[in-house]
């Protein structure tokens, strides 16, 4: 059996019915048709497409979509989901072919800390890190969770997300104090969002911890989800707000350049 969604390559399906297989293989069949080009996609496509039968496909999809792997706009339509798109930009940042070097380059040419995260739920992973050289360390760390409220990179990707999902998250969260400077009223984060979108990246002013201070940009998916996120990282003690956003410039081209490599892989 052979079909195609769009202008995808044709999924082969030889010698297989379409009640073959266990559970998993079904579920990965699905999950291989609805990250098919020219998403997303209608429920007898995606059952078509996979071999599967329609009844069966909308039981998986219905999981797919309560886990976070799937969305859909409740008329029909499937699309990928934030976890599925994580796992995707994690497996890409995995092979830091061109990655790592961009991330050192923007240590060099702007002598701060520099930070990869990944969005993971309702916060960051971060994944990469490379040193300022200076003799006065933070405390972050790879694979180190970070909030969203209270983050350069946090912040960031929330200024990039539809309301809606923003309200859920920090109903999900809280927006706890991490330190005397953390944004706590989402009124106060609502206008906060508003800025960051306008001037492209956000500012981390001792929010996250005492006498450290970041810049953040987002960093998209093909399809301008915001997935993670570059930063700056520096003491206050050694930058000044003003001297660390003149190096903004840097960082959204560094920040536009992980996506590029990020959609290679």
């Amino acid at each position: 059996m052979t079909r195609a969604i769009g202008n995808e390559v044709p999924v082969q399906r030889v010698g297989r019915s379409s009640t073959a297989g266990s559970a998993l293989e079904k579920t990965l069949r699905i999950t291989e048709a609805l990250t098919a080009f020219g998403g997303p996609h209608r429920l007898a496509e995606l059952a078509a497409a996979a071999g599967v039968p329609k009844s069966s496909t909308y039981r998986i999809l219905a999981s797919l979509v309560e886990q976070g792997y799937a969305v859909t706009d409740g008329d029909g339509n499937y699309g990928i989901g934030l976890r599925l798109r994580t796992l995707a930009s994690q497996i890409s940042a995995d092979r830091p072919e061109g990655i790592v070097e961009l991330l050192e380059f923007l240590q060099k040419c702007t002598g701060q800390a520099v930070h990869l995260a990944l969005r993971s739920g309702n916060a960051l992973t971060c994944i990469r890190k490379v040193e300022s050289g200076r003799p006065v360390r933070t405390s972050s760390r790879v694979g180190m969770r970070i909030p969203l409220h209270a983050t350069a990179i946090g912040k960031a990707v929330l200024a990039h997300l539809p309301p809606q999902e923003v309200e859920g998250i920090v109903r999900a969260t809280g927006m706890p104090a991490l330190t005397r400077h953390t944004l706590t009223g989402r009124v106060r984060l609502a206008e906060e969002l508003a800025a960051v979108r306008v001037r492209g990246y956000a500012v981390d002013d001792e929010e996250s911890e005492l006498s450290v201070r970041c810049l953040g940009a987002a960093v998209f998916d093909r399809d301008g989800v915001p997935v993670g996120g570059v930063s700056l990282t520096t003491v206050t003690f050694l930058t000044s707000r003003e001297e660390l956003e003149r190096f903004s410039p840097a960082l959204l081209e560094a920040a536009r350049g992980v996506e590029r490599l990020l959609r290679l892989g």
